[in-house]
């Protein structure tokens, strides 16, 4: 009797997920044509062409100063312009805008009750959205990494970068900007998509987050560990010293960072499909 019961729960289980997974692929694709061709992405373009303007300006004129003509200086000079610009400025506020949008949007745009009125499950709305989201950020800001790393190298020293990138650790640095770029995406992009259900108003949240990436350098060890930018920068294929008033605390090392970052994705992804299957839309109140 166990054994047909078993049979018969198999058999209800697997078209729920392939009907599941057509859900989500549909639902994906109609996301992706938002976030690519809506009124709200053009600032997702502005940020991602934002950190390619002056490395444009560099690979026409070279500033002044001796570590721009040193080459071997150019790791250690993107390592500070990734750093600073991309990740924890082009990328945060890129997904922060992506990311909330995904629901606080379609609030605003009074379309969110036409995915609640289909027959759709509400956390399979969430993993179709958050895909589309992440799919969205990735293309746009590990572009962005690529051609910002290859303008900041190839205008002034080309032979030595053909080398550098064919030869030489450039090749392996690349895929590693290009890691870290994916690992923020999946990092932020989780965290501010909650924050969208959650908070009316999301810009508040993500100022203080940015705030709190930020001052990272100056936490104690524990508190380093309790942000997203603390597991990036233990990533770094450059390692920059954070300055005197730093404090110091060891790097998560790649096989702790990495798994750990996946684990808090999952989990704040289960705290969105908990919190929109107890959603109720109040329109006038946005």
């Amino acid at each position: 009797m166990s054994a047909a019961v078993e049979t018969i729960s198999e058999k209800n289980m697997k078209p729920n997920l392939s009907l599941w997974l057509r859900q989500i692929r549909a639902i994906f694709w109609l996301e992706i044509e938002k976030n690519f061709l809506s009124r709200r992405s053009l600032l997702i373009y502005l940020l991602a062409v934002l950190p390619l303007l002056p490395l444009a300006l560099i690979a026409l004129v070279t500033p002044p100063g001796n570590e721009w003509r040193n080459f071997q200086q150019y790791s250690v000079i993107y390592a500070i312009f990734y750093t600073g610009l991309i990740m924890q400025t082009v990328v945060f506020f890129g997904c922060a805008w992506i990311f909330m949008n995904l629901f606080r949007g379609e609030l605003v745009d009074r379309s969110l009750h036409y995915y609640f009125l289909s027959s759709v499950r509400r956390e399979v709305l969430v993993v179709a959205k958050y895909i589309s989201g992440l799919a969205t950020s990735i293309l746009l800001f590990t572009a962005t990494t690529v051609i910002s790393i290859l303008l900041l190298y190839l205008p002034h020293f080309y032979s030595e970068s053909i080398r550098f990138f064919t030869e030489g650790p450039g090749l392996s640095q690349l895929l590693t900007y290009v890691s870290i770029t994916i690992l923020a995406c999946i990092g932020y992009g989780a965290f501010f998509m909650v924050v969208g259900l959650f908070v009316r108003n999301p810009i508040i949240p993500a100022l203080l987050l940015y705030g709190w990436e930020w001052i990272n350098f100056l936490l104690p060890p524990l508190l380093k560990k309790i942000s997203v930018v603390h597991y990036l920068k233990s990533l770094m294929p450059v390692p920059l010293p954070e300055g005197p008033f730093a404090v110091v605390a060891e790097p998560t090392p790649a096989w702790l960072a990495v798994p750990g970052l996946i684990l808090v994705t999952i989990v704040v992804l289960i705290i969105s499909a908990y919190r929109i299957r107890r959603m109720e839309i109040h329109y006038g109140s946005d």
